[in-house]
């Protein structure tokens, strides 16, 4: 068999695996690209086989970054079947109609720059009729039932905790009589997160593909994550402010939720002030998921299954607001103080959270509480990192509030979790691959992993193949595309574009105080050979 990784190599984007065994083509989850430009390139690219060629895709969890293309697999000739639990069908049937509108709006407002520049025109990824429509190839397989797709091929779905309906993969593969055995792990969930079942624990394998996303750090708030989340909340209100909390309209929406309605075993005077004060939770999307979340009971852990058989909804308390239209968004950013809004998206790269952020940002008395992890170069990350300044909707904003991290809500498991996780192998697997990860974060924990397990770890690069067997790897290839060597280039390009406008930000602030001549006219003549520079490489390029 030959296993060839195509995305979430060496960042947490894009997660795509492909296995080929014989004639048969898996894909082990077909994510989309997100963050800066050269990474969302990567979703134009095609496939090394065709995707009318692909018999399976086995989805292990409906996070956009894990399923965000198969509805292009769809457009583009793929008829096979979609894998995945009912919880992560209900969920997709939500995210990628969602992601569908995104391609479109995104595509037009391109297009209006692109025509007026006498441009070719661009198509969206896919549409939100197409994403509907990709939803009949889906198939819904139920946990720890053992699926024969071929009859050498079989896979199982194992709960891995990191949202609704997430799993494991476990696939054996039986060639020459010989049975090898490969587990992919998706996203590995904390234990103890709010609502859902604690990750299971597998046996044994031959192979590991594991994620990685926090292989070099520890949750340092999980014991008193709903202490702490308290305490910033009543401290916020008390001195008249806002909570904004940025949140993945799946997965942390629904825990933020959860833990508010269980402070109420709290001191009575924190819980009154709490319950007094209005939760919006201001997305659509986060909205309909939450009632996903209710009608998917069989994945709740014991605690919150007790709140429901008791006739409480642990998803649900007297000052909760839906908000779901424009107006009613637009209506929260009149609120002066004294409110939690709720919204998405968890990186304020896009939604509704951005005006949020724009009204609050500024005004020191309003905390903004980040919940989930940040990617690098997201609006997230630079406001996480303590930027004094950002810009939004073109408009520069300066940072006031407060802001607070809370990393025990994380849906990942940090590096203390997913060497427990391969500590609890009975029989340890041969090598690991450590994908969905940041080459920092694969590095720290490929040599944790080393050091406490002496397992081999591979860290492999995109469109890296791998041909093996039930006793060894024989083989490793690279038949990288070579258009992925513009990706570099496009980020350089990205550097000088974020260079030259912090530079712009820094002669408007010098202007202010007063001009050095001998500085100003060193900067003037570099600007004007680079400007030269630019317009002989665009010369160059046409």
């Amino acid at each position: 068999m030959k296993l060839t990784f195509l995305g979430a190599t060496r960042t947490v984007t894009g997660s795509c695996s492909l296995l080929e065994v014989g004639r048969t083509k898996i894909l082990i989850d077909c994510g989309m690209f997100q963050g800066r430009a050269q990474e969302e390139a990567m979703n134009e690219q095609p496939l090394p086989v065709p995707p009318s060629e692909v018999d399976y895709v086995l989805l292990t969890h409906a996070h956009i970054d894990h399923s965000g293309r198969v509805p292009w697999l769809y457009v583009n000739g793929f008829e096979g079947e979609v894998l995945a639990t009912k919880a992560a069908t209900d969920l997709c049937g939500l995210l990628l109609p969602d992601s569908g509108h995104i391609q479109e709006f995104e595509i037009e407002w391109k297009n209006r720059k692109r025509k007026r520049a006498g441009r070719k025109l661009l198509e969206p990824l896919y549409t939100h009729l197409q994403a509907q429509e990709c939803m009949k190839l889906f198939r819904t397989v139920a946990y720890d039932d053992k699926i024969q797709l071929t009859d050498n091929i079989t896979v199982r779905y194992r709960n891995s905790g990191h949202m609704l309906g997430s799993a494991f993969i476990e696939v054996w593969v039986r060639e020459d009589q010989k049975e090898t055995k490969l587990v992919f792990t998706g996203d590995i969930g904390n234990r103890d997160i709010p609502i859902l079942k604690d990750p299971e624990y597998i046996q044994e394998t031959d192979y590991l593909i594991m994620e990685s996303t926090y292989g070099d750090r520890i949750h340092q708030d999980r014991k008193n994550k709903a202490e702490k989340f308290l305490n910033i909340v009543l401290e916020t209100l008390d001195r008249g402010g806002n909570v904004i909390i940025p949140s993945f309209a799946v997965g942390r929406t629904q825990e933020i939720i959860y833990e508010i309605n269980k402070t109420l075993t709290f001191p009575p005077e924190k819980v009154k002030k709490l319950m007094d004060a209005p939760v919006y939770l201001d997305s659509p999307l986060a909205i309909s998921a939450t009632e996903v979340y209710r009608n998917n009971l069989e994945c709740y852990d014991e605690e919150a299954r007790c709140y429901v058989e008791n006739g409480d909804n642990p998803l649900d308390f007297p000052n909760l607001h839906f908000t779901r239209t424009a107006d009613e968004s637009k209506t929260l950013n009149k609120i002066a103080g004294g409110c939690i809004v709720i919204s998405a998206s968890g990186m304020c790269e896009a939604g509704r959270i951005k005006h949020h952020l724009k009204h609050n940002l500024w005004r020191e008395k309003s905390t903004i509480l980040f919940v989930g992890y940040q990617a690098e170069g997201t609006l997230g990350q630079r406001i996480l990192d303590g930027a004094k300044k950002v810009k939004i909707f073109g408009e520069e904003i300066s940072v006031n509030a407060q802001i607070e991290s809370i990393d025990g809500y994380s849906g990942h498991a940090d590096y203390v979790g997913l060497l427990d996780w391969i500590g609890k192998f009975e029989h340890k697997p041969k090598r690991i691959f450590l994908v969905h990860g940041n080459e920092k974060a694969m590095t720290s924990l490929s040599e944790k992993i080393k050091d406490e397990y002496s397992i081999e770890t591979i860290i492999p690069s995109r469109e890296e193949s791998f041909v093996i067997e039930a006793q060894r790897e024989i083989s490793r290839e690279i038949h990288a595309d070579r258009r992925f060597r513009y990706l570099p280039v496009i980020n350089l390009l990205e550097d000088v574009k974020e260079g030259i406008s912090d530079m712009a930000e820094l002669l408007m602030d010098e202007m202010i105080e007063g001009v050095d001549d001998k500085r100003l006219t060193d900067i003037s003549k570099k600007l004007k050979l680079l400007q030269k520079e630019m317009v002989g490489l665009l010369e160059a390029g046409k």
